[in-house]
Formats: C-alpha cells, structure tokens, sequence
C-alpha cells in the first residue's frame, strides 16, 4: 500500500494539462455487470473503488491492482447508492426496492449488517460523507434531508426541502450544501438547526437538482441538474463562474459530473451517454468521448491519479494514452 502510495504522487507530479486529458481513452474495462452500475466511490485514503449496480451487486476493487477483490449481492434490499465510511471495507448503502427506504451500514469484510438508519419514505437520491467525522447525509424524494451519526439507528436532525435535494459535505466536514430549486444553501455543520448561512442562486436554472460537490480543496462547487446544466460557483462568494451544456437526462437517471483533483478541469456524463470534459479557468470544452449508450454515466475522478472511471453497463477506467503526447514520447 505504501508503494501504491508513492505512485500516485509520482503520477500526479505528471500535471494534468488540457493535452494529457485529450489523449484519455479506456485503459480497462469490467464487463461482466447484468445492469448499470447506479454510483460508485472512491475510499480517501487506500486504493479502493466501491460499484452499486442495478444487478443487486455491491462490488469493491482494487483500483492498483484492477482487481475485482468481491462481489455482495442485496436481493432483499436492491443497492442504489454507494458510499465509503473512513474504513476502506465498510459502506453505507440505499435499497432500490420500492419498499424499505432504511439506509444500512454494511461490512464488505464479511458481509455483515452492522447498523439500519430508518428514516426516509420515499427513494433516497443523495449520499454524502463526512470525511472527518462519522456523520453523513441524506436527502430523499419525500422531500426531507437527514443527517445522521453512523453509531446511531436514529436520524440526528431534519431538514425539509421543496423539491428533490442534492446535499455534499465539503472536505473538511465544517460545511454542506443542499440543492434544490434553483438555489444552493450553505449550512454550519455545528449549528445547522439555524438555517442556512448562506443561499446561492444558480443562474434560474429550476430543473431538478441531480449532484451537488465540493472540490478537493473547497474553492468551488459544482451542480448537475436534470436539464443538462453543469453549474460551477465559487464556494465562498456563490458567484456563478459558468455554465456547462449537455443533454438532458430522463427523470430516472442521475446527470454525474467530477472536478479533476486539483480542481482545473470538469469531466461530466451526459445524457446521451458522451462524456465531457471542461477547462475551469477558461470555461472551455477542452475533451469529449463520444458514445453509443442512451443514459448518463456515473463518473469519478481517482483521487490524486491521472484517471477517471465511468460506470454504465460496465465498469471503465480512463487514462492518458502517452504515446499521443510529444513531449512525453521516449520518456520510460
């Protein structure tokens, strides 16, 4: 792990440049998934990805290795989203079954349930953890946003909202943000029961909210909505900095987009299946990959890599094809 460690800083010290994302193709692919992958996520701080799939598989891999290390199935519960605890083997999970909205705490380890958070009525659409604690988020179609502590059945507090919300913590755990209706609300984690802080409007765009994030370093945020808007802000002031463009996605699927690393750069599905890519700074299209598929990927940049993995009806993981670069050729 220590040398998997080295790597990825060696790897990044190679600065993503908007020639190093054009040359990104398909370095890998699982293909052996029977629906499409719903969400996946990245652990802080080993190599691990995490995949839900519509096929009832929870799926950890070895992102160093590209290695499938298990498969879990949820028949009873289905699997929606996917998100990593601070231990690189346990997850938080929503159910696709139409009939228990509970969230539940599961031991990829041994695939044991540790914990249930009973709470929502309807599906839950967002997921976010807290990195320094152990908290996390919800936010559901019934129209409420929960907070919980992952060493408790019940929800903390209650946030209700009108419309579908999308919530994220920031990096630090100090602040989150839900989004719904055209605006975003910045919230005290410590002193969230006294409303929002701060609202930021995003340019009157009403469609749904889809995925609300903060960068790396908590300088911007991004917001996906279902017309195909690809908000980003300055998270401190709210300015709206620009407004990306794709196809809109259908009312049962997720519009996903990841800031690069060191936030410079946007990548985004799409809902006609493409993926793209824009320069932060000049608000440029700097990449697209185009496809044959019908519905967004769900997409995620590897922390501190030069790779972004996409999930549809396979799993693909996206890396700079060196040979198309001049000035790297010859390099070892």
């Amino acid at each position: 792990m220590v040398g998997s460690q080295s790597e990825r800083e060696d790897k990044v010290s190679l600065e993503l440049s908007e020639e190093i994302l054009q040359s990104m193709e398909v370095g890998m692919s699982f293909r052996d998934y029977n629906g499409r992958i719903s969400s996946m996520d990245f652990h802080k701080s080993s190599s691990y990805l995490v995949t839900a799939s519509d096929d009832e598989s929870i799926r950890l891999y070895d992102v160093t290795a590209a290695t499938c290390l298990k498969t879990i199935n949820s028949k009873k519960y289905g699997v929606d989203l996917v998100c990593f605890t601070s231990h690189p083997t346990t997850v938080i999970y929503s159910s696709k079954n139409g009939w228990d909205e509970s969230l539940r705490l599961l031991s990829l380890h041994d695939n044991k349930y540790l914990r249930y958070f009973k709470g929502h009525h309807d599906r839950v659409v967002s997921l976010s953890l807290c990195s320094s604690k152990d908290c996390f988020i919800s936010g559901s179609l019934d129209r409420t946003v929960l907070l919980w502590d992952q060493r408790a059945e019940k929800c903390q507090g209650l946030l209700r909202v009108q419309g579908r919300p999308a919530a994220a913590y920031d990096d630090q755990g100090l602040v989150f943000a839900v989004a719904f209706g055209g605006y975003i609300r910045m919230f005290d984690a410590r002193k969230y029961e006294k409303g929002p802080f701060d609202i930021f409007s995003v340019g009157g765009d009403i469609s749904d909210a889809n995925v609300v994030k903060f960068s790396n370093d908590g300088r911007l945020m991004l917001l996906t909505t279902m017309e195909g808007h690809i908000h980003v802000l300055d998270s401190f002031r709210g300015t709206l900095l620009s407004t990306y463009n794709v196809k809109p996605v259908s009312r049962n699927s997720t519009l996903e987009a990841s800031f690069s690393p060191e936030g410079m750069f946007v990548i985004s599905g799409s809902g006609d299946g493409s993926v793209y890519a824009w320069s932060v700074r000049s608000g440029k299209e700097v990449a697209s990959w185009m496809s044959f598929d019908t519905e967004p990927p769900v997409i995620k940049w590897t922390p501190g890599s030069l790779m972004f993995v996409t999930g549809s009806s396979e799993l693909s993981f996206w890396i700079p094809d060196l040979s198309k670069l001049g000035a790297y050729v010859g390099r070892n």
